[in-house]
């Protein structure tokens, strides 16, 4: 059974910075696409960014440059490293994994496990 722990939310000013974890378990290694999803109060998710098995990386626009998602295959443990923090990057965020396939459609894979999710809030 496939398990994604997120971890690392918390409160930041506005310019700050916080890490996220997400650690999975019980996954074929070989070939996935995993991913970081966000959704703030009365809004839809929407993704952040997605990472391959390979490295491969790619984010939505409104966090480029301040955004990185990697990966330690040895803890298998997804990361996303949040940085110039905003007001509007507050909402719940979400790891997510496919596994099998690479990210070849982005956020529109259908990454059938999710997290509980992070409360991630910044302040002006």
């Amino acid at each position: 059974q496939v398990q994604l722990v997120e971890s690392g939310g918390g409160s930041v000013q506005a310019g700050g910075s916080l890490r996220l974890s997400c650690a999975a378990s019980d996954y074929d290694r070989s070939r996935y696409c995993m991913a970081w999803f966000r959704q703030a109060p009365g809004e839809e998710r929407k993704g952040v960014a997605t990472i391959s098995e390979g490295g491969v990386d790619r984010y939505a626009d409104s966090v480029k440059g301040r955004f990185t998602i990697s990966q330690d295959n040895a803890k298998n443990t997804l990361y996303l490293q949040m940085n110039s923090l905003k007001p509007e990057d507050t909402a719940m965020y979400y790891c997510a994994l496919e596994p099998g396939v690479d990210c070849y459609l982005g956020f529109r894979m259908q990454f059938p496990y999710w997290g509980q999710g992070t409360q991630v809030t910044v302040s002006s």
